[in-house]
């Protein structure tokens, strides 16, 4: 049996930066996982992810992001690569809708920079954009995208040169804790440590049954549509979010020869097992897509060029679950991210390795811990 200080079980968005940061502060970590960094089977992949600060989920996010800020630009600066690009965010709805009403109170609770724009102003200002009637904008420029492979492959890669072992392959099947310790079961062996993390996505309902956590995963689609000439080139298109009657729709521009990227946030079939999703398109979440595009973005091509299939594991109010077990006070994890998280990952990944080393829980993360499942953690 293997023996270290950490395991970490999932290398994903999270579980790729506690192990970088659980070797950064010198303890022998091992990250165990069924697939390598970066893959394509759960939850951090399709190129990008938004980046934002004036976070209208809620106000208390936004300490977090701030320090998530810096870390993504410390670990640029250590992978050598850059890893966040600042294109801005673009935010449609409707003035009294759930989007901008959030972005608003966040901004001026936490002093962040943001315009508020007509639905004329911002086409003007934007042409690539269509804003039906009713529609407003909100604009932030400190907004932009992750590389979301490269960020998982950076902190992974980055954790290794610290020291860390990582076993893609290994499946985990159980773990036990008492209060000395625990032990992990793979499919292949098994490893014993002081302390666990748990950031398994859409496993983690599997792996922190006896929590009881009402976690849905969640199948998501992503798509890129051919958008010709520099209007819809990162240099003169932010990031972007519709709150439409219909639903949540976010993109990015144009990167690559793929085009302008297009998804929709609300919705998504459920999943029961997620090594058994469909990953080939569905007509139907196609054509609601297709149909924003139509709508909003009428220069894009009408058919896709790629797609990808990724799994938001949803928490009952859709905000993360980060917290100790609650009988073991070495054993901390992340879970029900609800489709926004990966932003978090590398502080979220840092905060985790904090709680299992005995360190107070940040005031930042009183707000997503288990207490609102009526279970008191063990820190």
């Amino acid at each position: 049996m293997k023996n270290f200080d950490c395991i970490v079980i999932g290398t994903g968005g999270v579980g790729s930066a506690a192990l970088y940061h659980a070797a950064r502060r010198g303890l022998r970590v091992a990250g165990l996982d069924r697939f390598p960094p970066g893959h394509d089977r759960g939850s951090s992949h399709g190129q990008t992810r938004i980046i934002r600060q004036a976070y209208f989920e809620h106000p208390d996010y936004v300490p977090l992001v701030l320090r998530a800020y810096r870390l993504w630009e410390d670990l640029s600066a250590s992978c050598g690569e850059q890893l966040y690009h600042a294109t801005g965010l673009v935010q449609f709805g409707p003035p009294d809708g759930v989007v901008l009403p959030g972005v608003m109170a966040s901004a001026q609770q936490h002093g962040l920079a943001v315009e508020r724009l007509s639905g004329a102003e911002a086409m003007a200002r934007w042409p690539a954009f269509r804003v039906p009637p009713g529609l407003e904008a909100v604009y932030e420029p400190q907004a932009g995208y992750l590389l979301v492979e490269r960020c998982v492959q950076a902190h992974a890669a980055s954790a290794v040169g610290l020291g860390a072992e990582l076993y893609p392959g290994a499946a985990v099947r159980a773990w036990q804790a008492d209060a000395q310790g625990v032990c992990v079961q793979t499919d292949a062996e098994s490893f014993a440590a002081r302390s666990l993390i748990v950031t398994a996505g859409a496993w983690a309902g599997e792996l922190l049954a006896e929590l009881k956590l009402r976690l849905e995963v969640r199948r998501k689609a992503m798509y890129w549509f051919r958008a010709e000439g520099p209007l819809y080139a990162a240099a003169r298109m932010p990031c972007y979010l519709y709150e439409l009657p219909q639903g949540v729709f976010y993109g990015m521009p144009r990167i690559d020869h793929r085009g302008i990227k297009a998804a929709e946030h609300s919705g998504g079939l459920p999943v029961t097992d997620p090594l058994g999703v469909d990953r080939a398109i569905d007509p139907c979440d196609l054509a609601r897509v297709q149909a924003m595009i139509s709508e909003c973005l009428p220069g894009a091509a009408a058919q896709p060029s790629d797609h990808s299939v990724c799994l938001y594991t949803m928490s009952a109010d859709e905000h993360f679950i980060v917290d100790c077990h609650p009988e073991y006070p070495h054993v901390a994890f992340a879970a029900g991210l609800s489709g926004h998280g990966f932003k978090f990952a590398c502080v979220l990944g840092e905060a985790l390795v904090a709680l299992v080393c005995g360190e107070a829980k940040p005031a930042e993360l009183a707000f997503l811990g288990l207490q609102r499942a009526g279970i008191r953690a063990a820190c």
